[in-house]
């Protein structure tokens, strides 16, 4: 049975105006899958990303990641959390445009108190892994948006995260730096990296995670596996399997 990373269990959010983003929401991300949480705006898959970052508490229900009780966490521990047991990556990127690539990266490292002389060969070897080590010395604004977002997510990758959160990766890009970003979490994947993509574009989805869930109106509508092509890294055609 795959060690469960993500368990969400009744999970209800409820904002003073409008009804509950989220109702009654149970979940389950194995080791290494690759999920894809779709659906339109004021769906509530964004409030399902913050509950599960622990930037949001349920009112009711529980939220597990990687054997922590997040739902418990004071502000405190929810950013020693963060800081150890996910990584995340942003539409808009949010890299420091006054340090360089390699300073970028090597910053969540830093905040956990790694060695600096540590930090910097992990930081390293990731821009080669990632394609972008000729970049190291530069700053990110020299940089093209796919670029950007490779830097991104090595700096996500740094601390060796459980757990790889996207909210909306290509959302600022090109269809060309998408295509990248979309074969470098396919990579990931295929890797055995765990990776929970939140997004409105079904296309995105469909390409980078092996399965979907649809929230509507605060709710999970649907759970579908898809079974990529065997033998390949890439996700050829699939078989549905709706849960």
């Amino acid at each position: 049975m795959i060690e469960p990373v993500i368990e969400l269990s009744g999970v209800r959010r409820d904002f003073v105006d409008g009804p509950a983003a989220l109702q009654d929401v149970s979940l389950t991300v194995g080791a290494g899958e690759a999920v894809a949480v779709v659906g339109p705006s004021g769906s509530g898959k964004s409030t399902l990303l913050n509950m599960i970052a622990g930037l949001d508490r349920p009112d009711s229900g529980t939220v597990t990641v990687a054997g922590t009780r997040v739902d418990r966490l004071d502000e405190a521990g929810a950013a020693r959390y963060r800081r150890h047991s996910i990584g995340m990556v942003f539409q808009f990127f949010h890299l420091l445009d006054d340090l360089t690539v390699l300073d970028n990266v090597v910053l969540p490292a830093e905040m956990t108190g790694t060695a600096r002389g540590e930090a910097r060969r992990r930081a390293n070897e990731l821009l080669e892994v990632l394609g972008i080590a000729g970049h190291a010395r530069a700053y990110p604004g020299r940089l093209s948006g796919g670029e950007r977002q490779r830097v991104a997510v090595a700096r996500a990758l740094m601390n060796r995260p459980a757990l790889l959160l996207a909210d909306e990766p290509t959302g600022a890009l090109d269809s060309a730096s998408g295509e990248e970003v979309k074969a470098l979490l396919r990579d990931l994947h295929a890797d055995g990296q765990t990776v929970v993509v939140v997004t409105h574009d079904l296309a995105l989805a469909r390409s980078c995670a092996t399965r979907t869930v649809r929230i509507v109106d605060g709710r999970i509508a649907s759970d579908t596996v898809h079974r990529p092509t065997v033998g390949s890294r890439r996700h050829g055609t699939a078989v549905e399997v709706t849960r």
